[in-house]
């Protein structure tokens, strides 16, 4: 599904970088479940990756088409496949051969266990026993990095995090492992349940783009860091109302080759 953002074009020279976005006057850029929320009323798609994927277009000049997916997967084919100019991405090591590179992470947050009411699970080392049964998405970043580090909980893989939700409701699971932020919003929907206060990992959010893309990426890794120290992630952040979410820290300057 698409939405689309009409951006006033900016009247200068276009950055040779970004200069083939500029000629078709428009970018889509590729996000999935759960970096957005949908306005029931608009179906406009709001949170800290839309509002970025907005300054960007605004900062090219160009039309912006936010291009709905349901998996990191998809969303890595679809730049592949060229239907998708830029995407939004958690870094791990084993996503590194599927694109160009990974931006500068613009916003960090907690990867923790949502589980339900009179659970004995109080920490992420009570969660990985023997005999426990966690719920996880297919290849999100949050997954990678809990299938690195668990050594005796079961896994039980699936495509979406309603799906995930719907293990942990209906008692097929004993927690969910995903992002601190998407595991506080489900947590409403399920009277008594608690979000862990500790953590087995993080996401650093980033953009990525198609193999062969580096200058479009090197523009890019320059303008997430603009909008890091300009203040206009932490008013994203701010504005979203999403809890856990903070400014990642400022990129290491790159060696002069």
């Amino acid at each position: 599904m698409l939405a689309t953002v009409p951006i006033a074009v900016a009247h200068q020279a276009p950055d040779p970088r970004v200069a083939d976005l500029v000629r078709v006057s428009k970018v889509r850029i590729a996000l999935f479940p759960p970096q957005y929320t949908k306005d029931p009323a608009t179906a406009e798609l709001k949170g800290v990756w839309a509002d970025i994927a907005r300054a960007f277009a605004a900062r090219v000049g160009v039309e912006l088409t936010l291009v709905e997916r349901p998996t990191p997967p998809k969303m890595v084919e679809c730049l592949k496949s060229g239907a998708c100019d830029v995407g939004f991405l958690g870094f791990d090591p084993a996503r590194a051969a599927d694109v160009e590179g990974f931006s500068p992470a613009f916003i960090e947050f907690d990867y923790t266990y949502l589980v339900p009411a009179g659970s004995s699970i109080r920490s992420a080392a009570d969660a990985d026993r023997r005999g426990v049964r966690i719920a996880v998405v297919h290849a999100h970043a949050s997954t990678l990095t809990l299938s690195r580090i668990r050594k005796r909980a079961d896994l039980v893989s699936v495509d979406t995090p309603d799906s995930a939700f719907d293990l942990l409701r209906t008692g097929r699971v004993d927690a969910w492992a995903s992002a601190r932020q998407a595991l506080v919003e489900y947590s409403a929907q399920l009277p008594g349940s608690r979000v862990l206060e500790d953590r087995y990992g993080a996401n650093r959010a980033a953009v990525v783009v198609a193999k062969g893309q580096a200058a479009r990426l090197a523009y890019i890794s320059e303008f997430i860091e603009e909008i890091k120290a300009s203040g206009f992630v932490q008013e994203a952040i701010t504005r979203s109302g999403w809890r856990g979410l903070q400014v990642a820290p400022p990129a290491s300057p790159q060696p002069k080759k």
